[in-house]
């Protein structure tokens, strides 16, 4: 039986279109624009200076903040500048630019395997700290400081859900990578010292469900693999948490208020690279999908590598764009130009055609209550957009605007086609000055 959690809706998933392509590398970029600031947390101030020479994995960029995590370069070469650059998130941000020498050579070397079982708990967070690694499901939270919870905790869950329409580069991974991602799970196991640990997949990747199943027994680990009702937003932490253990994070609270850590698939695999392989998080697996795309294609991008880039890499496309996105259609950040780079949490490039990406004009909100059904947490969301709209931000504080995830969810489904996330948004931002 698929376990699930109470709301959400299923919404088309157009996986199709990437879903049985392997990973390929990507071109190695001549130049790469890596921003200092790809995380949760504290932005990084840059350890290197134009003329530098630098090699892929060498570290560039350092916060002393707890909640922060370094910056790699991902090629070798010269640092041309360290300037104001194009952000996917941020709009612009402080970035180094790298020239590429061609010889693409890495800053690290691998550990001897014997050593690593005796790594202690500190060391091992030592090692993903250094190697900046952060969620890479989306929020780009910290890893080292997630792996720190200020007490005890007896679950882990590993989130290969990816319930984000369009991507499919988690799936792609669980069916090339399982054995690392393994390795990367029981390190976290170690460092986390819990006895429970589920790896939760939505029932429409049921071939990475038997085989994560067949690798488990037959490396007789203690992991259950817990399979999800393809739902939206399945793949949101306190959602995975009430599906596959039922607990309930309290409002306002986090995953391990509940005793829960939550990791991305891909984040293991991160793991498991820094503490076998010696490698820092530079490079990542993404999908860039689309019907307009030529090709869509699942690719191991070097961080810094433009969009317009990869794009150009998978055949360019079939008509002018209407919109791109960073991530998927629910979640996923609209961008303006094409020239922004590929940073850590970049989990998917998503081209949509100009009649995708029409807007229909809103209209006032029917009382339908199709949003307050849906609601994964459990919010008046055409309540909130009522007050977002009129301005009465002293209102919207009644219902809780901060306990939104803003999945899009109460968007997708309102036939009014009121912008319901746009306006919790603005109520958030207005309240938190």
């Amino acid at each position: 039986m698929t376990q699930t959690f109470s709301g959400g809706k299923h919404v088309p998933g157009h996986k199709e279109l990437s879903r049985d392509k392997a990973v390929r590398n990507a071109v190695l970029p001549k130049t790469v624009f890596i921003p200092l600031s790809q995380h949760t947390g504290a932005p990084c101030a840059p350890l290197v200076k134009p003329g530098d020479m630098v090699k892929a994995g060498q570290k560039i960029g350092e916060s002393q903040s707890f909640i922060s995590a370094p910056v790699h370069a991902s090629i070798s070469g010269t640092v041309r500048a360290v300037e104001e650059f194009n952000h996917p998130v941020l709009g612009r941000a402080l970035s180094v630019i790298i020239d590429s020498d061609g010889k693409d050579e890495p800053a690290f070397s691998s550990p001897d395997e014997k050593t690593v079982g005796s790594l202690s708990r500190e060391e091992l967070i030592s090692i993903i700290k250094d190697a900046g690694i952060v969620g890479l499901g989306g929020a780009a939270f910290p890893t080292h400081v997630k792996l720190s919870p200020p007490h005890p905790v007896d679950t882990l869950i590993v989130n290969a859900a990816e319930c984000e329409p369009y991507l499919t580069c988690d799936f792609r991974l669980m069916l090339e990578r399982v054995n690392d991602i393994l390795q990367g799970v029981l390190l976290v196991k170690k460092i986390l010292s819990v006895n429970r640990v589920f790896i939760g997949v939505e029932s429409d990747k049921a071939e990475a469900t038997r085989l994560l199943r067949n690798k488990i027994v037959q490396l007789k680990l203690d992991i259950e693999v817990v399979p999800l009702k393809t739902k939206y937003p399945q793949g949101a932490e306190k959602q995975l948490i009430q599906a596959i253990t039922g607990r309930e994070v309290p409002p306002g609270k986090l995953p391990f208020d509940a005793n829960v850590v939550v990791n991305n698939v891909g984040t293991m695999l991160a793991v498991y690279e820094a503490v076998y392989q010696g490698s820092p998080l530079f490079q990542r697996v993404l999908t860039v999908t689309g019907s307009i795309v030529r090709e869509p294609a699942n690719l191991l991008v070097r961080v810094g590598t433009l969009f317009s880039e990869l794009i150009e890499q998978c055949g360019g496309l079939t008509e002018p764009a209407g919109k791109l996105i960073m991530g998927g259609p629910m979640m996923g950040l609209a961008q303006s130009a094409l020239d922004v780079p590929v940073i850590k949490g970049t989990s998917g490039i998503l081209v949509l055609s100009k009649e995708q990406a029409r807007q229909t004009e809103e209209s006032a909100c029917i009382r339908c209550g199709r949003c307050v059904e849906a609601c994964p947490v459990n919010l008046l969301p055409s309540a909130l957009s009522v007050c977002g709209e009129a301005r009465r931000f002293d209102l919207a504080e009644e219902y809780n605007p901060f306990d939104c995830i803003e999945c899009g969810t109460c968007t997708y489904l309102c036939p009014a086609r009121r912008r319901i996330v746009e306006y919790i948004r603005l109520i958030k931002s207005v309240l938190k000055r």
